[in-house]
């Protein structure tokens, strides 16, 4: 019998339960849908070296990947027919678009989907009534003493047709291997200070595997078995597969919260329409020191340190009152682990329009979390070089300065007064408050 392996975001051999069939022949199979596939884009070229590291691997195993350009609910279904395979495996994801598309194979092919993409599938837990959860606390104590689900068998006999062929990719292939290396070296040591020490964006202390998760060159399953939660820091760095886990079961119940809040009276909340703020903020020119760095270091890299996208989405959607979905529209169009049902989720979090959400009147102060974490200003110093030669009592508000050393630094005056832009949310806060 022959199978039709259908990978998206799951590109390893490692634990992918859509590689465990029993010994059936499997067509390992990658879609470059036009609907999202950007060349030029650095996501696209990150997306490209995975596919090439992805191969190897299968050639590791005699197979190798068989590429097809088109749309899905076309091609998976063309491809099947093809080799003469009864059945499409996948590993499902729980973004709307996704389960648009799966929809669209599934009426053409038979379509076996698995959940190779999270610890926990997104129907697992429920509350003691039965309902979703929409809070993290019992959420998390509940997917920890559910366990982990055990290791896959794979053991799929693979195909050698590469179809069409990989896309020409720029820099190195990036694989399983490379990905494991990483994980390997945070779990030798650097994870044990990760409760002190994950805030601090000045250090580098945190994984750098959310890349890999996005790709799935590392399984969430595998990775919280490899790190156990038998110290601090192995308990707090897998709990934030929980709340990976939390956020794609969130959307998978409530997949209008990609556009709608999913508290509803915020349906009318008074969001501001400011195009120049916005161009600000994206562009890291919003006089807030903190601030801009962090979104120079997306610009610039893909990625932004934890802390700062928590600093940087509520700076938008508190002190300048812009709607939480311009920045989840920014951030999914250049973070390199961009993943829906986080950034959703959490943007609604920030925004306080979404379930486990902080507090109205929580509004991150930017220049107390950049003394607070940022200490000594080596971080705004890094990615906001106009700064390089303020003091650390003043980096974080060089508007500070007396206005001589003021002059002598070309960098903006902030776009919005900290206490006013505070004030003026906090206001806005009142009108939905309830």
């Amino acid at each position: 019998m022959t199978a039709v392996a259908w990978f998206r975001r799951d590109l390893r051999v490692a634990d992918n339960p859509i590689l465990a069939l029993g010994g059936e022949r499997a067509v390992p199979l990658f879609v470059i849908d036009p609907r999202l596939f950007r060349p030029g884009e650095r996501r696209t070229d990150e997306l490209v070296r995975r596919l090439h590291g992805f191969d190897a691997v299968l050639a590791e195993r005699g197979g190798r990947l068989r590429v097809e350009s088109g749309p899905p609910e076309d091609v998976v279904p063309a491809v099947a027919a093809e080799v003469g395979a009864e059945r499409v495996v996948a590993n499902l994801d729980v973004s709307p678009y996704a389960r648009r598309r799966d929809e669209a194979v599934a009426d053409r092919v038979s379509l076996d989907g698995r959940w190779g993409t999270l610890v926990h599938p997104p129907t697992a837990l429920r509350t003691q009534s039965g309902t979703p959860y929409r809070v993290f606390t019992p959420f998390g104590r509940s997917w920890f003493d559910v366990g982990l689900p055990e290791p896959v068998d794979v053991d799929a006999d693979l195909t050698g047709d590469v179809g069409e062929g990989l896309p020409e990719r720029t820099g190195d292939p990036v694989s399983e291997h490379e990905a494991w290396g990483r994980a390997g070296a945070w779990l030798a040591g650097p994870i044990e200070a990760y409760p002190e020490t994950r805030d601090r964006p000045d250090l580098d202390a945190t994984s750098h595997l959310s890349i890999d998760l996005k790709y799935g060159s590392i399984g969430p399953a595998a990775l919280a078995r490899a790190t156990g939660t038998d110290s601090g820091g192995r308990h707090a760095f897998v709990r934030q597969l929980a709340w990976r886990d939390f956020w794609a079961q969130l959307l998978w119940h409530h997949p209008e919260t990609v556009t709608e809040p999913l508290n509803e009276r915020f349906a009318d909340f008074p969001w501001r329409d400011d195009p120049d703020g916005l161009a600000a903020w994206q562009d890291g020119r919003t006089g807030v020191p903190i601030v801009d760095a962090g979104m120079r270091q997306l610009a610039e890299t893909g990625w932004m340190h934890n802390r700062l996208r928590m600093v940087v989405g509520s700076f938008l959607v508190k002190h300048l009152l812009i709607h939480w979905k311009e920045g989840e529209r920014h951030f999914r169009r250049l973070l390199l682990d961009g993943d829906v049902p986080q950034n959703v989720g959490n943007w609604q979090w920030v925004a306080g329009t979404g379930a486990d959400a902080a507090p109205y009147f929580r509004i991150f102060n930017p220049v107390r979390q950049g003394e607070r974490f940022d200490p000594d200003g080596a971080y705004v110093r890094r990615w906001v070089p106009e700064l390089a030669d303020v003091p650390a009592e003043h980096v974080h508000a060089p508007w500070e300065l007396g206005p001589l050393e003021r002059s002598a630094i070309d960098y903006p005056e902030p776009i919005v007064g900290i206490d006013e832009g505070r004030d003026r949310a906090l206001a806005a806060y009142e009108t939905v408050k309830g």
